[in-house]
């Protein structure tokens, strides 16, 4: 079963579809440990309008495709969603640091790969809050609390570096669009807030958290007046609060 199954955009971005399957994943993403008995699955869909026999037949089908491990009862995240949980996280509770003016810097140093292989590596760079600069060149401000993949090391050169050719915050402006970033943020906010429904509160959420995951996290001297990647974060996490507390209180009521 499917509802609102028109797409909508709000601010460029897309609202998909509400699915059995997205609930139960953001029921487990916003879960810690990410596991829940089929019992609180099944009551936790029931606001968004997903019947029982529909969440059984989709918690079903994504063990079978690797999404979800079943232990008796209970359905937790596949090691590859717990991948996808730790990055929704990170895009919720970033790990900052003051920056002192560094940069991180990768440069692509492998040759002869194919494009699905150049592919994938952008997207991992990018995932990691890169941005390129020019072809095989990344950077970054310097104020993540985290550390690059070791094997980056095949493929890649990391330094630290302290661009002296232009001013950091023209270089951040530069690498990310920041404006747009900030626009289509403030849109999202305005939508979550005017969404009164379930099923409608859930599609404005998914594609705030969607959008938190390109927030470029830079240090607060690089952004733009009135950035509202913080407010974004803040509202977010209060909804997945909500949501994930209900669960479980509906659990422990039945």
């Amino acid at each position: 079963m499917r509802a609102n199954v028109t797409a909508q955009q709000v601010g460029g971005v897309e609202l998909r579809p509400l699915s059995a399957r997205s609930v139960v994943l953001s029921l487990l993403l916003g879960s810690h440990p990410p596991e829940l008995p089929v019992r609180d699955l099944v009551r936790g869909v029931q606001p968004f309008g997903v019947g029982g026999s529909t969440v059984r037949a989709a918690l079903s089908r994504m063990v079978t495709a690797g999404d979800l491990r079943r232990a008796g009862g209970v359905y937790r995240l596949s090691e590859r969603l717990l991948e996808r949980q730790r990055r929704q996280d990170e895009a919720v509770h970033p790990r900052t640091r003051a920056w002192d003016g560094d940069w991180e810097m990768v440069v692509i140093t492998a040759t002869g790969r194919g494009a699905a292989e150049r592919a994938d590596l952008r997207s991992r760079l990018t995932a990691l809050r890169l941005a390129e600069l020019r072809e095989g060149v990344w950077l970054r401000p310097a104020n993540l609390r985290r550390s690059l993949p070791d094997d980056l090391d095949q493929v890649a050169q990391r330094y630290t570096a302290r661009p002296d050719d232009r001013p950091p915050r023209e270089l951040a402006a530069n690498l990310w669009p920041l404006d747009a970033w900030s626009a289509t943020a403030r849109a999202l906010l305005a939508h979550a807030a005017g969404a009164d429904r379930p099923a409608d509160r859930f599609t404005a959420f998914a594609a705030v958290v969607r959008h938190l995951l390109a927030d470029p996290v830079l240090p607060p001297e690089l952004l733009p007046a009135d950035w509202p990647g913080t407010e974004l974060r803040t509202v977010y996490a209060d909804y997945q609060r909500e949501v994930t507390e209900a669960v479980r209180a509906r659990g422990r009521r039945e």
